[in-house]
């Protein structure tokens, strides 16, 4: 089995989705599990939605739900060639578009919001097979609540995936096609919610991981992994393999190609994932595996913006072995990770990316130390070999940005990265410099 995923742009139009079933069919294997995201733009629309409701506008979300209901009537006209094929996805939307509507009766909360922001998922499965339907082409619509299932703290569950996926898939043993949602998944609590933003991408790495499958495809609008972020820096060339570790770097730190958290399950189970571009399905994109094949070199560059410095300083951190806990605590207590992590002998620099917490968390710090706080920086990531019995790759990136100004480095925490820390006004500047210096 191979596991296809096809993104938001993938399924953005009527034309798109008729190239998506010679996209599949050249795919040999004995069966294909289609993942898909919502149309491109519907969970932005459907997001707003939810706010209109939480804000008690009701007269401005049935306008929105108008022209929404508009858009894919549209949508299903210049898709389906048949009358019947017109009615029957069309009774389908007007089901969909009358659920939105009974929101008014409801005391709006975060579990309603949820119902709304899954239909996006629905609407695109269910339209693509229908579309199949009329083709004449047999497939098996699953829905995600019946398999995705994440824990108390959010975290899938990869053996009641597995179990419940295969037993769903076993129903239909003669069957090779298959289509469900990404991003939608069911919580401890049996109760609609989702693997957040990108979580699509999240869907497919771990059925393809828990359905033990040959390969797990993710289709989008770029030909794989750059060595850059081609809206900034021109002459950037794709990657045509990785490994795991350096793909997980790449997309954690800002490679907008792949959801970060995708690679893990991929790696754990050992299953390959291989980044492909509907646009261009000749393409060779890139294969990210397990295999080391970028040794002695340095990859890609990548960058993350929206990241928030925080400087701790204390004289009581000199000699004192507990400190570093009690302020790594801090940050456990209110749910923040840390990216990067610089110390000396009496302060501690960190970056952290989710701030709805900070005002608490600096609070908390000060309690036992002096805090500086330094918004709108961005991480550049440089990823490759940099094993420590490689020599000189430090000194060229340093060289490379020494006229920028830099807030933090970090090298040697991880074998395939060094990360910079820059204001963000510098970003562009910085990746454009390492980039003509790099490649």
């Amino acid at each position: 089995m191979k596991v296809l995923k096809f993104g938001g742009t993938s399924v953005g139009s009527p034309e798109r989705i008729e190239q998506l079933l010679p996209i599949i069919r050249s795919q040999p294997s004995d069966k294909h599990l289609v993942v898909l995201s919502a149309v491109s733009g519907t969970t932005n629309d459907l997001v707003k939605l939810s706010e209109l409701y939480e804000g008690k506008d009701i007269e401005g979300a049935y306008k929105h739900i108008d022209l929404l209901h508009q858009k894919y009537k549209k949508f299903v006209n210049e898709l389906f060639k048949t009358d019947k094929g017109i009615q029957e996805a069309s009774v389908f939307i007007d089901n969909i578009f009358d659920l939105f509507y009974q929101f008014k009766h409801k005391n709006f909360n975060s579990s309603a919001e949820r119902i709304i922001l899954a239909q996006g998922e629905i609407i695109s499965t269910t339209l693509f097979h229908l579309y199949l339907k009329e083709k004449k082409v047999p497939s098996i619509l699953l829905s995600a609540l019946d398999f995705m299932l994440i824990d108390e703290d959010k975290e899938p569950n990869i053996d009641e995936i597995r179990k419940k996926a295969s037993l769903e898939i076993a129903k239909h043993g003669e069957e090779t096609l298959f289509i469900t949602q990404g991003y939608i998944c069911r919580n401890a609590q049996g109760e609609i919610d989702n693997l957040q933003r990108g979580g699509s991408d999240y869907t497919a790495s771990l059925l393809g991981a828990a359905l033990q499958a040959e390969e797990i495809q993710i289709w989008t609008d770029i030909d794989g992994f750059h060595n850059n972020d081609p809206r900034y820096v021109q002459n950037t060339k794709s990657i045509a393999r990785l490994s795991f570790d350096e793909a997980a770097e790449l997309s954690y730190f800002g490679a907008k190609i792949l959801h970060p958290q995708s690679v893990f399950p991929a790696r754990k189970y050992n299953v390959p994932v291989r980044l492909l571009d509907t646009m261009n399905p000749s393409a060779v994109g890139t294969l990210i595996s397990g295999e080391t094949t970028n040794q002695n070199q340095i990859v890609a560059i990548a960058a993350k913006d929206g990241i928030t410095a925080i400087r701790i300083q204390s004289s009581r951190m000199l000699m004192a072995y507990g400190f570093l806990r009690k302020v790594f605590e801090v940050f456990e207590r209110y749910k923040t990770p840390i990216d990067m992590i610089t110390t000396s002998e009496v302060a501690v620099s960190l970056t952290i990316d989710q701030t709805d917490n900070l005002s608490e968390i600096v609070r908390e710090l000060n309690s036992f130390s002096a805090v500086e706080i330094d918004s709108e920086q961005s991480i550049i990531c440089i990823v490759g070999d940099f094993r420590k019995n490689n020599h000189g790759y430090a000194t060229i990136v340093s060289e490379a940005v020494k006229h920028i100004p830099l807030r933090m480095i970090s090298y040697g925490g991880s074998e395939n990265n060094i990360s910079l820390l820059v204001p963000s006004i510098f970003k562009i500047e910085a990746l454009r410099s390492l980039h003509n210096r790099l490649f």
